[in-house]
């Protein structure tokens, strides 16, 4: 009798810990960034878009920002890539030239001059597609946080405006940038333009 009711025990024991460990595993799933860096919610969740999986979300380093996601350096770079997205106000135009001051040219030549800018409609919406290169001004603390200016040369930004509407009524612009070491946004540029083409309405 003893037997058998110590087995019972062992036997429950047993499917405890098969259990617990299930369930740390299915709690570790859940919490992994590259699980939940394959959706992007934008303009409270009237759309969404698909980032890869490779990418790995990130805790914003600035409140401003939505949504962050660390891209993979490519071999050879020393920094990974970064990625931002953010509702915000201001003309398009406004944003754009803002982003030629963050870029210096080698040869000191005009960076909207050697700027390439597209614009196209996904899913029922105009988006504007920036690609712009040179000497990176980063500021870590933001563009209007001021202090210290890290000159990043050889950099390569490629951006999206996304102009959200939904039955005629304005439902807010969205930036999405993706910036890094060239030889980075380069290997990551098709994924880039495939998540921008992911856009849908929910």
């Amino acid at each position: 009798m003893k037997t058998t009711i110590r087995c019972a025990a062992l036997a429950l024991l047993a499917a405890g810990v098969l259990l617990a460990r299930q369930t740390t595993a299915a709690d570790g799933k859940k919490q992994n960034p590259k699980q939940a860096a394959e959706k992007i919610d934008l303009a409270d969740g009237k759309f969404a878009m698909a980032a890869p999986e490779a990418w790995e979300r990130k805790q914003p380093k600035i409140n401003f920002i939505e949504h962050e996601f660390e891209v993979p350096a490519a071999e050879g770079d020393e920094r990974p890539g970064r990625v931002t997205v953010m509702g915000a106000g201001g003309s398009i135009e406004d944003n754009i030239k803002r982003w030629y001051g963050q870029f210096r040219q080698p040869d000191g030549g005009s960076t909207a001059d050697q700027a390439k800018v597209e614009q196209k409609a996904v899913a029922g919406q105009d988006v504007t597609l920036v690609d712009v290169s040179g000497t990176y001004l980063d500021k870590p603390g933001g563009p209007f946080a001021g202090g210290k200016t890290i000159e990043r040369e050889d950099y390569r930004m490629l951006a999206a405006i996304i102009e959200t509407t939904q039955k005629g009524k304005k439902t807010g612009n969205y930036f999405i940038k993706l910036i890094g070491p060239r030889k980075t946004i380069a290997e990551n540029q098709k994924a880039f333009d495939a998540m921008i083409e992911s856009l849908k309405a929910q």
